[in-house]
């Protein structure tokens, strides 16, 4: 006697050795023996042999047209041999029945298993919807052969351009765009990336990291709801002070700016003056969303995406010429030793006479300007003067408790695009790259000054009780990276007992935050707490915490990958062929005049701080690789102070582009039709 069973979902059939009460000792045609639950037996036969059986059943179970098996099948619970017999004939014998087992089991859209060899017809409703879908699969597999045909033929199908930077960074991989690329990947034996651009779906490397850019970080777009900018409602008396701003010509968020009193008396008033949009803006409200939402200012060359709409900015920044509000600290000090005898924090409207220019000021503000070895011919020369000689003072503070020196061994760069724009660039332009110095006169004053009253303002929350968003870092040992949180701790880098990041309010939304609770301080003294926005222990200021860190690291990644790509047009456009650079690690090396850290075929073994010259052989706009080999030492190893090497150096080599598209992967399948519980 044979008999067929099922095994987990599996049709199996072998000769019956031995039978008990609930099981059966079963032998396979390959001769292994199983043992068989009786409850999972459906037939018992003499003939044919049971390979015979499931050939010829599942032969003759393609054959069984469904349609007419549901129409046929009674409209209760039946028997895989009752629609035998109605479907075949009434004598319908194992082969017809083992046929109508299969067929039924494998339509479950058409009947529902309803126990050991009973079924259920599904309902008519279902049967359609499931017929539809099918089809819609069947037309979608058709679809997905199409596209892929198209894509290694050298031709992008529109449906895949539109998704492009969701199919290859953030991809839906039950999608038929996502499937058709990883099939036409397969057929062609192209990276996806190479593949998209034979096919033409990139044409600009530059639109290719900016719409990634906007896609990942802005997928609503750029622009601003529409928003009018809330009017300061207090009543805010006029200091006497004449104060200057010290920014980039591009500068259009002036935050901050400076002023001297006392001059010659022998105590003088510093003051650092930041714009107030907390004075106007509360938490939660239209325009808070939107800052909150942004975080910060993007930059990149020749353009920017602010955290804050033109019109709102305009209302807050501080333009000379007029009477701008204001959050003022105050510090009343020596003349000739800088020490601080008081502090206080004003809300106030200040006379801003001048926005002083980086860029037209930075080869004539010196050194030797500001301490009277040159004549001085600019406005505030007084003034400049003494808030350069405070700045070298406070540094030299600062470096007393870091206990070592900054070090501004490596300039900055400027990226100037040509021409004028209204419009993000298209990555078509010339660029010119020009060098400018860290730890400049003006950059030293500014720096200076706004760490002053960052950490003059962190430590007066703390003393009043107050939280705030705080930047700490616990020692200079290597690895030990600055954190962001809710206390007043050092930060070993900067050399202060506590710093806060408040100066730039409409730049960046934890400033904004911090300015909420230091209006607080000034408007309630001791009280703050009870009128702050944010309590101790408030969860959101961990929520902004999170969110800031997040978006400021993207927007810092782009800032940098995208001016690496304006530094390879730089070479392609100059014709660069050779560069000087200095030997970091790993075979890494730091061009000497230009803000672009790569790896040298030939520099591996080479001691850092080796100057070199290398060849430029190869480089790739889309992935922002550089390739390059050795042609000579040019001289011996520098100190380890003049290559010193952090994070960022490391991550301004660039590093294979991260796709999340998988060629070996063709896409989770959607799950078959499951068949409905009875």
């Amino acid at each position: 006697m044979f008999a067929l069973f099922d095994d987990a979902g599996k049709f199996l059939a072998g000769r019956v050795m031995s039978e008990a009460d609930a099981s059966l000792q079963v032998e396979l045609d390959s001769g292994k023996r199983v043992k068989v639950k009786s409850a999972n037996v459906l037939l018992k036969f003499e003939q044919p042999a049971p390979a015979v059986l499931l050939a010829e059943g599942r032969a003759l179970a393609d054959d069984i047209d469904l349609d007419l098996a549901w129409e046929f099948a009674p409209e209760g619970e039946f028997g895989f041999a009752d629609l035998a017999r109605d479907y075949f004939d009434a004598k319908a014998g194992v082969v017809q029945q083992a046929a109508a087992l299969f067929r039924l089991y494998d339509a479950p859209h058409y009947f529902r298993r309803a126990g050991k060899g009973q079924f259920k017809k599904a309902p008519e409703e279902t049967v359609k919807a499931a017929l539809l879908g099918i089809e819609r699969k069947r037309q979608q597999a058709l679809q997905i052969e199409a596209w892929a045909d198209e894509l290694a033929g050298g031709t992008c199908p529109q449906p895949i351009q539109d998704q492009i930077y969701k199919i290859l960074f953030k991809p839906d991989k039950n999608g038929p765009e996502y499937k058709a690329v990883v099939e036409a990947s397969k057929r062609s034996h192209k990276a996806p990336l190479d593949l998209l651009q034979a096919a033409g779906a990139i044409t600009s490397p530059y639109q290719f990291h900016w719409k990634r850019f906007l896609f990942e970080n802005f997928p609503k777009g750029t622009g601003f709801p529409a928003l009018t900018a809330p009017e300061i409602k207090d009543e805010l008396p006029l200091s006497p002070v004449r104060a200057f701003s010290i920014d980039d010509s591009q500068t259009t968020e002036i935050d901050d700016a400076l002023s001297v009193q006392g001059l010659g008396s022998g105590t003088v008033t510093f003051g650092v003056h930041i714009a107030a949009p907390g004075l106007a803006i509360t938490p939660d409200s239209p325009v808070d969303k939107v800052a909150r939402e942004r975080l910060s200012t993007v930059y990149m060359p020749g353009w920017k995406l602010t955290m804050l709409p033109d019109e709102v900015v305009q209302a807050y920044t501080l333009i000379e010429g007029r009477d701008c509000p204001a959050v003022s600290i105050y510090f009343t000090m020596d003349e000739a030793s800088f020490e601080i005898r008081s502090r206080e924090t004003r809300l106030e409207r200040v006379h801003i006479a001048a926005n002083l220019r980086h860029d037209k000021l930075d080869s004539i503000v010196t050194d030797a300007t500001l301490s009277g070895e040159a004549p001085a011919d600019y406005p505030f020369a007084l003034e400049l003067a003494f808030t350069w000689r405070l700045a070298k003072h406070l540094k030299a503070q600062r470096e007393v408790v870091r206990g070592k020196p900054e070090n501004f061994n490596r300039p900055d760069y400027n990226f100037r695009l040509a021409g004028e724009r209204t419009e993000a660039p298209n990555g078509s332009e010339s660029v010119e790259i020009s060098v400018r110095a860290r730890g400049s006169s003006l950059d030293l004053i500014v720096a200076e000054a706004m760490i002053l009253a960052n950490s003059a303002w962190g430590g007066w929350l703390a003393e009043l009780g107050l939280p705030g968003i705080y930047r700490s870092q616990a020692s200079l040992a290597p690895g030990i990276k600055v954190r962001m949180g809710v206390k007043a701790l050092p930060h070993a880098g900067m050399g202060v007992a506590q710093y806060t990041w408040a100066t730039s309010p409409l730049r960046r939304y934890v400033d904004l935050v911090n300015q909420w609770q230091i209006i607080a301080c000034a408007r309630h003294g001791r009280t703050a707490a009870l009128a702050a926005p944010f309590k101790p222990k408030d969860a959101q200021l961990f929520s902004i915490i999170s969110a800031f860190e997040s978006a400021y690291a993207a927007y810092n990644g782009f800032q940098n990958g995208i001016e690496r790509f304006w530094t390879l047009r730089w070479l392609q456009q100059n014709a660069t062929t050779e560069l000087t650079a200095a030997v970091m690690k790993d075979g890494l090396v730091r061009a000497d005049d230009l803000p672009l850290v790569f790896k040298a075929l030939g520099c591996e073994t080479l001691p850092r701080g080796s100057h070199v010259k290398v060849r430029i052989t190869g480089l790739d706009e889309m992935t922002l690789d550089v390739h390059a080999t050795l042609i000579e030492r040019l001289d011996e190893a520098a100190s380890a102070d003049e290559t010193e090497t952090d994070d960022d150096d490391l991550e301004a080599a660039a590093t294979p582009l991260a796709l999340a598209i998988d060629v070996n992967d063709a896409g989770d399948p959607e799950p078959a039709a499951a068949a409905p519980t009875a």
